[in-house]
Order: C-alpha cells, then structure tokens, then sequence
C-alpha cells in the first residue's frame, strides 16, 4: 500500500531508526511517569508525608495488576513486528481482535480481584495506619478504572508494533495535562481520593481517543480487522500471544509483587522511610523510563531483523542501545551525586524533613539502579525482540523473585542491615536480566528464533 504507514526496521540507518522511533516511547514514558508524579507532587504539598505515603502504596498495589496488562501488550507489540519482519502483515488484523478482546475479558477479571482483595493487600503491605484510608481510596478508585489503562496499552503496542511512536506520544500527552489540571482542581479537597479520580478520567481519554484514530486510520496501517474478529479468537494466534505474553506479564508482575514485598518490610520502619521510598521508587522510575524506552524500541526492531535473519543488524541495534542508555545514565548519576537532596526535594514539602534526610544514604544505591537500567534495556531488547518465551520465564523468576526478594531477606533482616538492605538486595537483583541476556547472547540461541513465523 503506497501510503502505508507501517515502518521497516530491516533496512536503512540504524541508528536513525533507533532514535526516531525511541525519542516519541521517551516522551510518552516521561508523560506516563509524570501522571504519577503529579499525583504524589500535589498530595505530597497537600497532604505532607502521610498523603506521599497513600499515593505510594496505593500506587504499588495497582501497579501490581497493571503490569499484567503491559506485559501482554508487549508481547502483542513484538507479535506484530514479527508478522511485518516475515511479510505476513494481513494477519495483523485478526491478531488484533484476538488480542484485543482477550485482554479486555482480563482486565475485567483482575479489575474486580484486585476489588476484592485490596485490603488484604494493603494488609500485608504493612501500610502505615496514618496513611491506610486515602491508600485505600486512591487503589480502589485506580482498580475501577483499571479497564482504561489496559485499553491504552492494547491501542498503543498495536501503533508501536507497526513502527508508530508518535500518535500514542500525542494522545498521553493530552490527558497528562487533564490530569495536571484535575490534580490541581480536585487534591485539595478529596486528597488521595482526588488524585486516583484524576488519573482514571486522563487514562480514559488516552484510550478513547487512541482508538478513534486507529479506526480511522486503519487502512494506512493495513488493518483489517472486522467485527467477528473480535467475538471469533484465532486459536493459533491465541496460543503464540499466551505463550509469549505470559512470561512477559509474569515477569512485569513478579518484579512489582517482589518490590511490594520489599515495600512492606520497608513500611514497618515508618512514615518517613516509607515516604522517602515511595520518593526514590519515582525517581528510579524517571531513569527507567529511558531505558524502557530504548528496550522497547529496540525489541520492536530486533523483532523484525532476527525473522529476516539480518543478525548483524540486531548487534548493531544492541550496541546503539547501550551506549544511548549509557549516557543517559551517566548524566543521571553525575546530577544525583552533586545534589541528592535538591533532586528528592522536588518531590516533597517542608514537612517532610525527616524523609528527605534519607537522601544522601541513598545515593549508592540509586547509582547502581541506573547502571542496572541501561544494562537491562540492552539484553530485554534481544530476550523480548527473540520471542524466547523460555528465558522470559527463567528472567521472569530469578529477577523477580528468587533474587530480588532472597537479596532482600538476607541483607535486610539475615545480615541486620535495615531498610538499607532491602534497598541494597532490589538493587543487586536489578542486574539479573543483564546476566541472563549475556548467557543467551553467547549461546547463540536467540538466532534459532528467526521465525517461527506463524503459520
């Protein structure tokens, strides 16, 4: 189609592929971030320590369920580049309602048992008794609205899997700035509360609007879904989405259940030290978003490459990611250094002082988080571009689990060191994707996953 908007990872420039496609994912995660930031920034100045401490637990509960979703809409994006790397793009459009509708019926399910278990999760989270009412209303309230976030996941990893970044940057920059506005309007009044209504009603609009352009533009990007795809799933293409998206999603959730874990030892030390984490986890998530943004990118492109067999191309994109990340993080770490206090401080209110005097203990351990980042984006972008459900799993497992939450006991409570510990062993832990891609880089076997394309 001469007007087709769907891009070609498989020949050209690189480089140029990897940053036009990335900059628009860096945008859009910034804005993601920012939705929550705001949501504690505002809280935070509204409400001091006990309102960052709501908005941090509430958040890590939902984040839990969230992360599903987007690790199944990341194997659907990579799904579709591969359907694109093997020239099989007419099935892009069943795939969809396959997916589409099968993460639907999900989120519905985990809407309504994370409902149902949310106090036990608080609970076992330790959530300080100060901040336990508005945690709880801020995740029930995300937990409604939880069908949204799925909804703009599904539209977007369908947009990115073609080789379109810039639309999805559009329309989550719309409701960022509704969320912004909402914040503003609604904190002051209904606290935490306020604050998960604004999010909820931002995310609606992302989705809402993504879809409409997809529907309009879906003979530029070659899709021809129709209405029965939806009702009608293709068994094939149902089991190569589970296969692959399960590990993904096992592996977004056992990292966030693994960091809840940590969290709620965390909270037992009080509302200052579970302010302050709440604190760094944004800030990790700033740098994070870099990274991601380049892994996803270049998952996207290693995808179409390894099904073409152009291995060359995928160590070329491997190493374009890792320096990009690299410097990314060595300014990131030059700033942490120079002034941990300030940079926390943007996140908090003269009444958090005993939060913030936490900082400078933390800078160690933030440096070795964005090293970890950078590391981590280059070997995701080979594991989730190869499809290797495998060592998605096997990543899923030691990251999430077995290492963060064993480093975690043994220096936090083994060795007696505190909260310190817990932050030493999810920082340690963060490198085992980094270890593991090194492994499956140098056996060779991710070239053996040229594709299987789907027939």
């Amino acid at each position: 189609m001469q007007n087709s908007q769907i891009k070609d990872f498989t020949k050209g420039n690189i480089t140029r592929h990897l940053i036009i496609f990335a900059w628009p994912l860096l945008l859009s995660n910034i804005l993601q971030v920012v939705y929550s930031m705001v949501d504690m920034i505002v809280v935070g100045h509204e409400m001091g320590e006990m309102g960052i401490s709501a908005v941090s637990v509430g958040g890590d509960v939902t984040n839990l369920l969230t992360f599903i979703g987007m690790g199944f809409a990341s194997a659907g994006q990579i799904l579709i580049a591969r359907f694109i790397g093997a020239g099989q793009r007419h099935k892009i459009g069943k795939f969809v309602g396959t997916m589409s509708s099968f993460l639907f019926l999900c989120a519905v399910i985990i809407s309504s048992l994370g409902l149902v278990f949310q106090d036990f999760m608080l609970d076992i989270m330790n959530t300080p008794e100060e901040a336990l009412t508005e945690a709880a209303a801020y995740s029930r309230v995300c937990m409604i609205g939880l069908v949204f976030i799925y909804g703009y996941n599904v539209v977007s990893a369908i947009l990115r899997g073609m080789g379109d970044s810039k639309h999805p940057l559009i329309f989550i920059g719309v409701s960022t700035v509704i969320n912004i506005v909402l914040d503003i309007i609604l904190v002051k009044d209904h606290g935490a509360f306020g604050a998960a209504i604004a999010t909820v009603i931002s995310q609606a609009v992302s989705f809402i609007s993504c879809t409409i352009f997809l529907v309009i533009k879906r003979r530029e990007f070659e899709l021809n879904t129709k209405i029965n795809d939806f009702i009608k799933w293709d068994k094939n293409m149902l089991k190569a989405f589970v296969s692959l998206g399960s590990p993904m999603a096992i592996k977004f959730a056992s990292v966030q259940v693994s960091k809840l874990f940590v969290n709620a030892f965390i909270n037992d030390y009080g509302v200052a030290v579970s302010a302050f984490s709440g604190i760094a986890n944004k800030l990790a998530s700033v740098v994070n978003l870099f990274s991601n943004a380049f892994n996803t990118a270049g998952s996207t492109m290693v995808g179409q490459n390894l099904v073409a067999g152009k291995f060359d191309r995928v160590r070329r994109i491997m190493r374009d990611v890792l320096f990009i990340t690299l410097a990314i993080v060595i300014i990131f770490s030059t700033v942490i250094v120079i002034s941990p206090e300030k940079i926390f401080g943007l996140f908090a209110d003269e009444t958090s002082a005993d939060a913030l005097r936490l900082s400078g203990e933390y800078v160690p351990i933030a440096l070795m988080m964005f090293l970890a980042s950078s590391l981590r984006a280059v070997m995701n972008a080979l594991i989730n571009g190869s499809g290797h459900t495998m060592i998605n799993f096997a990543t899923a497992i030691l990251d999430g689990i077995v290492l963060r939450i064993g480093l975690a006991v043994l220096l936090g409570l083994v060795f007696d060191m505190g909260y310190f510990g817990f932050w030493l062993g999810d920082a340690i832990a963060g490198f085992t994707p980094f270890w593991i891609g090194i492994i499956f880089y140098f056996s060779g076997k991710w070239k053996k996953c040229t594709a299987k394309a789907e027939k």
